[in-house]
């Protein structure tokens, strides 16, 4: 085994971004693979493991929608994707540990803090296939002996996101406005509680659970909640402006949760502390950096 490799499926997206960087700070050399290697082709799958047979593995191949309509993209990825390196990892490079990206997306929501004994609720297709990924992962870990971990993601940001998020969205429009725009920035129910971490927080969060061997399966989140009405006020008052100047409310919009919060204890236990916080994230966000 090659234990300076690790392979990052999704690799071009936020967390792969910050997760190389970290890596590669690490002296660890990263095959960053994006769409065009498709993780829903086992002989490619095989290949890369079989090739390479890298100390790490981190699954973060996704469509991030819980829309039926990308039903079968998420299987694919998400599903098929896991089956895909689990077995690949069986047959060829056992010692490798593999990291599987879970979301706060897969469990019964009652607004409390989601921990990880709060049971799974198949609520979208999106849900179906994080709660098949990891059970696949508990049946080779249980089965097979494999080092599988599971992190539960919940909200989490940085300037590298696209404008389909609406953190990003509300400080990209902010700049804007403030530059000289006259939109108007459109927005559903802003009363949604949340959680505001930094993606460069969660990859340490990760690096931190695949590097013990007592706890697979964690919780990675800050605990902490605020509305999107806080962010949208805050990031317009860093530009100088008054939020209600410049923000439409869509009448009728039905959120998928009015709190997402998480209890991290288990991460925190391990050591893992996040360390930028909700005003440190806006700047972050409007600086672009």
């Amino acid at each position: 085994m090659d234990n300076q490799t690790a392979i990052i499926w999704g690799g071009n997206g936020q967390d792969g971004f910050y997760l190389s960087k970290l890596l590669e700070k690490h002296g660890i050399r990263v095959i960053k693979l994006g769409r065009q290697e498709n993780i829903g082709d086992y002989a490619m799958v095989e290949t890369y493991i079989q090739q390479y047979k890298p100390a790490f593995i981190f699954h973060f191949a996704a469509n991030s929608t819980t829309r039926h309509s990308a039903m079968f993209e998420n299987h694919e990825s998400i599903s098929t994707g896991t089956l895909n390196v689990l077995e690949a990892v069986k047959l060829h490079s056992t010692d490798t540990k593999v990291f599987l990206s879970g979301s706060a997306m897969q469990f019964k929501n009652e607004g409390l803090p989601i921990s990880e004994h709060t049971p799974f609720y198949a609520s979208s297709p999106y849900s179906v296939a994080r709660i098949q990924s990891v059970y696949a992962g508990r049946y080779y870990r249980d089965k097979f002996g494999l080092q599988v971990y599971v992190g539960y993601f919940f909200n989490h940001d940085s300037p590298l996101r696209s404008e389909q998020h609406v953190n990003q969205k509300i400080a990209a429009a902010a700049k804007r406005i403030a530059n000289g725009s006259n939109e108007k920035l459109t927005l559903g129910n802003i009363d949604v509680r949340k959680e505001f971490s930094y993606a460069g927080d969660v990859v340490e969060a990760i690096w931190t659970l695949v590097n013990q061997d007592n706890i697979h399966e964690a919780i990675i989140g800050t605990g902490k909640a605020y509305s999107i009405k806080e962010w949208v006020a805050y990031c317009f008052s860093e530009v100088g402006l008054n939020w209600e100047d410049f923000v439409t409310i869509e009448n009728g919009f039905i959120p998928e949760y009015q709190v997402l919060v998480s209890n991290p204890a288990v991460m925190m236990d391990l050591g893992w502390q996040p360390q930028t916080s909700f005003n440190q994230l806006a700047k972050m966000m409007l600086n672009g950096q």
